[in-house]
């Protein structure tokens, strides 16, 4: 009976040994990123996905670190090819649940990155996908920083295309979606309320602030963000861009 019972334990342990090295490869992951190295962090995340394939927390991390390193690359074919991956990981992840909240949000992201230097039409075409995703993942997790993020940039970007932008999409699309610079503030300001730490927000809606007319607010958000720790590699550099700005506004 001992033996039987030694075998059957055995198996078991056998059967909990991915879970525990996914759960360590995580850990592993999560430091990484915070270091912040994460090129490190995407490579243990793509641990975990020959382990689990089908993880979803894995695969939304691979694609937004590949959306951030992707924007950080020098040579254009790098970038697209990083896009490119985060849309696919992104695009796996919504298959095996297309209503998970931060598997929409990421797609946003990289639809974004990858759409930032087309013209008006393909931004547009892009545009209105990256709507939808983002839509999800607010509807199914309202609060999802990261999304109320996105959707700020969302209308920000929308409400400032130039007339000859805006008179391309109206012949070849029927007119231009929805968007206000007014909307775009209270995304981002939605997205501070639920989180002070995430730089690159403050910066956006300085951005927005600004644009609005409203100078001091600008300078006031970019001063409160020099002071927030560092989470992510682009944050030393975002910062660097808000000085910028802070000495021109004033």
């Amino acid at each position: 009976m001992r033996p039987i019972l030694l075998t059957f334990f055995s198996f078991l342990v056998l059967l909990n040994l991915p879970a525990q090295d996914i759960a360590s490869i995580t850990r592993e992951a999560v430091h990484l990123e915070q270091v912040p190295n994460e090129k490190a962090a995407f490579a243990k995340y793509k641990e975990v996905l020959k382990i689990q394939p089908v993880n979803q927390n894995a695969l939304n991390k691979c694609s937004e670190l590949c959306s951030r390193i992707g924007k950080r690359q020098a040579d254009p074919k790098v970038m697209e090819d990083y896009y490119a991956a985060a849309k696919t990981y992104a695009g796996i992840a919504l298959r095996i649940n297309p209503n998970n909240s931060e598997s929409n949000c990421v797609m946003a992201i990289a639809l974004g990155r990858s759409s930032m230097n087309r013209s008006g039409k393909e931004k547009i075409n892009t545009a209105k996908e990256i709507k939808r995703y983002i839509d999800v993942a607010i509807k199914n997790d309202p609060s999802n920083f990261k999304a109320w993020h996105v959707l700020g940039r969302w209308h920000y970007e929308i409400s400032n295309l130039n007339s000859f932008e805006r008179t391309a999409v109206k012949i070849f699309y029927g007119g231009v979606p929805a968007a206000t610079l007014n909307e775009s503030i209270a995304a981002f300001e939605k997205s501070q309320s639920i989180t002070d730490g995430f730089i690159l927000n403050y910066f956006e809606m300085a951005k927005a602030y600004k644009m609005n007319n409203q100078s001091a607010k600008a300078v006031a958000i970019l001063t409160k963000m020099l002071s927030v720790p560092n989470q992510t590699e682009d944050d030393p550099g975002i910062k660097e861009d808000g000085r910028k700005l802070i000495n021109k506004w004033r």
